[in-house]
C-alpha cells in the first residue's frame, strides 16, 4: 500500500503534485493500492473544502485511489496506542508549560545549540503525577530529545499520527519531499517503540527551486489554461531522465524509476513548461480541443491549433477565439471602409472559399490592397497583425454571420 497523504491547510502545489503523481505511478508499477490520507489533525488550521478540492484536483490528472481517510478518524487509535506507550513506561506525561519550554529554547538558542526537551518530567514518580491536576502532554522517550505525541488536548502531534496511521494502513513506501527527513527519523522511532517490525521504504524527494508564488498552486496553473497532461508531463520530467519529451503519465508507468531521479533541487521553469504545454495541444483531438473551449465543432479545434504559433495555454487561446466573436465597432485608420466591408459581409451569401468571398467584397464596395485586407482582417480575425486570413476562413466560413454582426 501506498499513501499521499495531502493537507487540508493550503492549496495544493507543485511540490505536492509531484509526490502525487510519483505516488500513483510507483504503486501502478508494483500493482499496490494507492490511497489518499487527508491529514487534518490540526482542526484550527484546516481550510473548509479544501479536501474536496484536493481530490478533484487529484481526479483533473487522472490519479485514481483505492480509498479516502480523514487522519482525524483515528483519534482513538492514536491514543490507545499512546496510552500503551504510557503503560510500557515508553512514554511519559509532560507538565511543562510554555513558559518553561520557551526558556529552554532560548537558552538553546543563546547557547548556538539545537533545541531539546530536558527530561525533567520524565523522571516523576508515579505518586508525584497521581498529585498534579495540570495539563499534560505526552512526551515518547527518545535518546536525543524525548518529543511530543499527545498534545495537551490529547490530539497526535503530526509526527506520531503519521508513524501510528502508516501502521494501520500497511504502507510500504513513503514517498515524500527532503524536509521531512527528520520526520522520518522521528516516526521511525515510534514504530519500533511500538514493537513494529515491518520495514517501510522511503524515497525523499528534493524540493522543486525558483517556484514564483503565482506559479506554485496547482489550481492556478490549470486557470492560467494548463493542461493537467502537460504539467504532469513536465513534473516527471524534472530531474529525470525520460525516453522522451512529450509522453502521457500511462507511458511513464513503462519506463519511469523513481531511484533515478536527480539527488539535486529541480529549478521551476515556467516557459519549459509553455512549451510542453504547447506541444501537448498540438497532438489533442480537435473536438476535444473544441469541446474545452466551450463549443463542439471540429473546425474550432482546428482553428486554435492555427494560432499555437503566437500562444501555448487554453487561457490564452480561449481568450483569441473569443475574440473573434466579439461585435467590431470600427477598425482604426480604416473607419469608413470598415462600414462598408462588415455592412457588405452581412448581406454576402455563403462560400466555400475564401478567393470567392474576396472577389465579391471588390466588387460590391470597390475596395482593394490595404482599404480592403486591414478591415477585413480586423472584422474576421480580430486582430490589426498581418494574418493570413486563407488559413483561418475555411474554420469559421460557418460562422460569418455571428462575426460580422
Amino acid at each position: 500500500m501506498l499513501r499521499f497523504a495531502p493537507s487540508p491547510t493550503h492549496d495544493m502545489n507543485i511540490d505536492d503534485l509531484r509526490i502525487a503523481i510519483y505516488n500513483y505511478i510507483v504503486s501502478k508499477q508494483l500493482k499496490e493500492d494507492l490511497t489518499i490520507r487527508i491529514e487534518d489533525i490540526e482542526k484550527e488550521k484546516n481550510i473548509d473544502g479544501k479536501d474536496k478540492e484536493i481530490l478533484e484536483i487529484l481526479s483533473l490528472f487522472s490519479i485514481d485511489y483505492i480509498s479516502v481517510v480523514h487522519q482525524s478518524d483515528s483519534l482513538k487509535y492514536h491514543q490507545k496506542m499512546a496510552m500503551q506507550l504510557l503503560t510500557q513506561k515508553k512514554a511519559f506525561s509532560c507538565f511543562c508549560g510554555d513558559t518553561k519550554l520557551q526558556e529552554l529554547k532560548d537558552e538553546a538558542k543563546a547557547a548556538n545549540k539545537p533545541y531539546s526537551y530536558d527530561g525533567f518530567c520524565e523522571t516523576l514518580s508515579d505518586e508525584t503525577i497521581l498529585e498534579v491536576n495540570s495539563p499534560f502532554t505526552v512526551r515518547i522517550k527518545n535518546k536525543d530529545d524525548a518529543f511530543i505525541i499527545l498534545n495537551h488536548d490529547k490530539t497526535p502531534t503530526y509526527n506520531y499520527a503519521c508513524a501510528v496511521d502508516d501502521m494501520l494502513m500497511d504502507i510500504s513506501i513513503v514517498i515524500r519531499d527532503e524536509k521531512h527527513l527528520l520526520d522520518t527519523t522521528k516516526q521511525i522511532h515510534v514504530r519500533d517503540s511500538l514493537n513494529y517490525t515491518k520495514e517501510i521504504k522511503y524515497v525523499h524527494l528534493p524540493s522543486i527551486s525558483n517556484i514564483q508564488d503565482n506559479h506554485n498552486s496547482v489550481k492556478s496553473l490549470i486557470d492560467e489554461g494548463f493542461l493537467p497532461s502537460a504539467i504532469a508531463n513536465y513534473l516527471v520530467l524534472l530531474g529525470n531522465e525520460t525516453k522522451k519529451e512529450i509522453f502521457t503519465l500511462e507511458e511513464a508507468i513503462e519506463w519511469f524509476d523513481i531511484d533515478n531521479l536527480s539527488s539535486t533541487p529541480a529549478s521551476f521553469d515556467i516557459d519549459k513548461l509553455m512549451i510542453i504545454n504547447r506541444k501537448h495541444l498540438e497532438i489533442m483531438d480537435e473536438m476535444r480541443l473544441s469541446k474545452i473551449l466551450g463549443f463542439s465543432d471540429l473546425d474550432i479545434g482546428k482553428l486554435a491549433k492555427v494560432y499555437l504559433n503566437d500562444f501555448s495555454t487554453i487561457k490564452e487561446l480561449k481568450n483569441k477565439i473569443d475574440l473573434i466573436f466579439t461585435s467590431k465597432t470600427t477598425c482604426e485608420g480604416f473607419e469608413t471602409e470598415f462600414t462598408q466591408i462588415k455592412k457588405c459581409l452581412q448581406k454576402a451569401p455563403f462560400f466555400a472559399k475564401f478567393d470567392d468571398l474576396e472577389e465579391y467584397l471588390i466588387k460590391n464596395t470597390k475596395l482593394k490592397g490595404e482599404s480592403l485586407s486591414k478591415p477585413l482582417t480586423y472584422i474576421l480575425t480580430a486582430s490589426n497583425s498581418s494574418v493570413d486570413i486563407t488559413l483561418i476562413y475555411p474554420f469559421i466560413k460557418n460562422y460569418l454571420g455571428e462575426i460580422t454582426r
